[in-house]
């Protein structure tokens, strides 16, 4: 599952790296049907962003024992997947700063003001909905590499 969540979210960075995110067609086209002047093609970026690392970094801390118990794994797992996002909002930044008047286009930020502030929204509710929508079904793929007692009593 996991590595099927990785190369949908290839995808999504693919198209996005084609078109721009700001150009994408078929959110043009969606933009105009809702009334938005805005292609919002970044907001689904970001909210994959926040969904399959979220997954990844749970695979990776079960794997290797190092949080335990859900509720510290779930918060650990979007804090991570928050720091993330928030890096990346940096790095975009840093680029904006470098590249000077050719910003706009790179950040894609479309005259909206909150544009970092809703990205990074997008991760954390991305992370969030990946880990309450999929964890179950994450975790009987992963027993199905373990003994299922020593996943159950990682988990408490």
């Amino acid at each position: 599952m996991v590595y099927v969540l990785i190369l949908i979210h290839c995808i999504i960075l693919m198209v996005g790296g084609h078109y721009t995110y700001a150009e994408v067609p078929l959110f043009d086209y969606l933009g105009e049907f809702f009334g938005s002047s805005r292609n919002n093609y970044d907001k689904v970026g970001h909210f994959a962003q926040g969904f399959v690392p979220a997954l990844i970094v749970r695979e990776i801390i079960l794997r290797k024992r190092v949080v335990r118990g859900r509720m510290w794994q779930f918060i650990f797992v979007v804090s991570f997947c928050l720091a993330f996002s928030a890096f990346y909002e940096l790095v975009e930044w840093w680029v904006a700063v470098a590249t000077g008047d050719n910003a706009e286009a790179f950040l894609g930020t479309q005259g909206y003001v909150w544009d970092t502030q809703s990205d990074m929204g997008m991760a954390l509710l991305g992370a969030i909905v990946g880990l309450l929508s999929l964890g179950t079904l994450h975790d009987r793929q992963l027993e199905k590499l373990t003994t299922s007692t020593e996943l159950a009593e990682f988990h408490t």
